[in-house]
């Protein structure tokens, strides 16, 4: 990690047992993903709960490069209200760990994507003050679009080097896109 792990409490005495655990579970996320920039843990043991007893809960925010920000909350569930502290830990780091793995696979490409969620192009050239533009196709081809073929505001969203889909036609001056959407 590139910042030291960050652990506090919140009506619950500091344990070394606990930040032990915490430290130990930390490491295992650096297991399954390399580039962790911060962890901080949470713990908290709420003053009063609606129902009978007095769950912990735990709190886990993890930063991983670009900016994706992971966070995992638990705490004791409703017909579990006794449970120990460690067990309430583990069980969100376990849940954390699910989530930065499923990140690494993203990152790494190894999820599988729906053909609706592939890049098709790219946009080229973008007159946003006259409402228009051109998508750069995989094969070089340069398909003309206009802002009323996005739904939404998505127009407003568009830079150069947007990924897009798109639905085509042949125009008057060439091929034309009809429907546009941004693949993020």
């Amino acid at each position: 990690m590139q910042v030291p792990l960050q652990v506090s409490f919140r009506n619950v005495r500091k344990s070394t047992a606990i930040e032990d655990l915490i430290r130990n579970q930390a490491a295992k996320l650096e297991r399954v993903c390399d580039h962790v920039v911060r962890c901080r843990v949470a713990i908290e043991k709420p003053q009063k709960h609606q129902k009978s007893g007095n769950p912990f809960r735990v709190r886990i925010d993890v930063t991983v490069p670009p900016e994706h920000e992971l966070i995992v909350t638990r705490e004791a569930s409703e017909g579990d209200l006794h449970d120990q502290l460690p067990t309430v830990v583990r069980n969100g780091f376990g849940a954390m760990r699910r989530q930065l793995k499923k990140l690494v696979e993203k990152q790494h490409g190894d999820v599988k994507t729906h053909p609706a969620q592939e890049v098709g192009g790219l946009v080229l050239r973008l007159f946003r003050e006259q409402g228009y533009g051109f998508i750069k196709s995989p094969d070089g081809e340069e398909i003309y679009f206009h802002k009323n073929s996005f739904p939404g505001n998505e127009f407003d969203r568009l830079e150069v080097g947007t990924g897009v889909q798109w639905h085509e036609e042949q125009g008057n001056n060439g091929p034309q896109a009809t429907t546009v959407r941004i693949v993020d």
